[in-house]
This record gives C-alpha cells, sequence and structure tokens, in this order.
C-alpha cells in the first residue's frame, strides 16, 4: 500500500486494538499506548500508522484481516524487508532511577542521611513554592473582586434613575 494512501476509521480501531494488545503484553507503558493511541486517531494516511507500528512485532491477525494477511499499515517490515522508523522513548525513565537511589540509600552507610537531607531540601522547595501559590491566589482573588466591582460600579453608572 501507499504511504500517501487515506485510511477509514475502521483501520485507525484495529490498530488500536494491535496496541492495546502490544500494551496488555508488556511491549508499551501505559504513556506510549496513550501517546502511539492518540497518534493513530489522529492518523490520515497508511504511513502514519506505519511510523505508530514501526517498533512492534509482526502483526497478528485483528479484526477482519484474513489469517495470513498482512494488513496494509504493518508496512513493507512485516514482511521481512524495508525501512523501519523506530519510535524512541524521550525522556529519562524515573522509576529505575528512583530505585537505585533508594537502594543505594538502604546500603551504603552513611547514604540515608544525604538521602534525607536531600528529601527535606524537596520538600522545604515544595512547602516555599505551597506559600507563594497562597499568596499568589489571594492577590489574584483580591484583583478579581476590584475588577467586579469596578465593572459593577460601571453598570450601575449606565441604569435609568430611579
Amino acid at each position: 500500500m501507499d504511504d500517501r494512501m487515506r485510511i477509514s476509521d475502521a483501520e485507525r480501531e484495529e490498530v488500536s486494538a494491535r496496541l492495546r494488545e502490544h500494551f496488555a503484553q508488556g511491549r508499551l507503558t501505559s504513556d506510549e499506548l496513550d501517546e502511539r493511541i492518540t497518534a493513530t486517531l489522529n492518523a490520515k494516511t497508511f504511513g502514519d500508522l506505519r511510523s505508530v507500528m514501526a517498533d512492534l512485532p509482526d502483526p497478528a491477525p485483528v479484526g477482519g484481516s484474513q489469517p495470513g494477511q498482512v494488513p496494509p499499515w504493518a508496512g513493507p517490515h512485516a514482511h521481512g524487508h524495508g525501512h523501519m522508523h523506530a519510535y524512541r522513548r524521550r525522556g529519562p525513565r524515573l522509576l529505575p532511577l528512583a530505585f537505585i537511589v533508594l537502594l543505594a540509600a538502604i546500603i551504603l552507610p552513611g547514604a540515608g542521611f544525604v538521602f534525607i537531607a536531600f528529601l527535606k531540601v524537596i520538600l522545604l522547595i515544595w512547602l516555599v513554592t505551597m506559600i507563594l501559590g497562597l499568596f499568589a491566589a489571594a492577590r489574584f482573588r483580591r484583583h478579581i473582586r476590584r475588577y467586579k466591582q469596578s465593572f459593577h460600579d460601571q453598570w450601575r453608572s449606565w441604569e435609568w434613575p430611579r
């Protein structure tokens, strides 16, 4: 199939079902699933679907596909040839990093104190941010109150005398 060929809603649903299947098998994280399903639902051509499915294994039949028939969105890599566009996750994976830091804090002597000090700094930053947020919210409320009052006074000047 031509990458520029437009796709139908049924083909979008078929790819969404395959993505949920890959998520259930542990190949995708929930964030990746959300990103890919969004991209799938916004896809207009077979090329768009191909890029969403590029780094996943060959498709098994889903929905209306016949056994042995490769869906058009699977592209040339499903047959073992062609160029694949790999999907790359951006940003660090925080859970493994947090686990390593926690493990180091438990195992290394004295590291627990550093870890607790780090948590205290994070808590202090959070607390300062929350206090600044409260002040900003109060200031915003005062500003809105003044704006409403001036608007009310202006509106009153337009009323007919009683």
